[in-house]
């Protein structure tokens, strides 16, 4: 496997909790699980590391999780960023920007959403939770953002995994999505920042 491929694998399987917190990788067993070479993997496990995915420890890395502090600093610039894409959303829709497929894409995310919660399928709810709110971010039309949270939701993802049950507040959330769906359809930034900054914040205090 090329060093690309390892990176992406690699990342992936960390995400999915195959490899959680605390959990000591090194070339020898990366590459037994991956059938790779050593330097493409040196050079994913250094990309994994400046995602701030790792830490380097001795002739490995550990897989990094944040702590309680940590979490809640990051679910506020989560917060932050999410509350400014969906303004910018806003923008770009009230002045054409974007395609209305764009946005009825993100309808039919949230209503699948809603299903695959209801049914309790948590690994894919967390999936297409991460999608939907993604696909508000591409709406902004701002790359280094969007590139900020997904690194961010790396993070948040494998320290909170390991804790994750079904939603406490699954109509809650659902309603939030679609507000949020509804003031970036107004052209509203105003409520649109509003409704997706408390939505994040309202998760990051659900998991204390």
């Amino acid at each position: 496997m090329q060093a690309e491929a390892v990176y992406r694998r690699l990342r992936e399987l960390i995400v999915a909790g195959e490899y959680p917190p605390g959990e000591r990788l090194t070339e020898a067993t990366v590459g037994a699980a991956l059938a790779a070479g050593r330097t493409p993997i040196r050079e994913a496990l250094r990309r994994l590391e400046s995602d701030g995915l790792v830490r380097g420890v001795g002739r490995g890395v550990v897989v990094r999780g944040f702590g309680t502090d940590e979490l809640a600093g990051a679910y506020a610039v989560r917060a932050a960023l999410e509350a400014l894409t969906a303004r910018d959303a806003a923008d770009r829709w009230a002045a054409g920007l974007i395609a209305p497929a764009a946005l009825a894409a993100l309808h039919r995310d949230a209503e699948l959403l809603e299903r695959v919660t209801a049914d309790g399928d948590l690994d894919r709810a967390i999936g297409l939770n991460r999608r939907f709110h993604r696909g508000v971010a591409e709406l902004a039309g701002n790359p280094v953002a969007l590139e900020t949270l997904d690194r961010l939701w790396d993070r948040i993802v494998v320290s909170t995994r390991a804790t994750l049950a079904a939603p406490d507040r699954p109509d809650a959330v659902a309603a939030e999505h679609r507000g949020l769906l509804r003031a970036i359809a107004d052209g509203d930034p105003a409520a649109a920042g509003r409704i997706a900054g408390d939505h994040v914040h309202a998760t990051g205090t659900a998991l204390e």
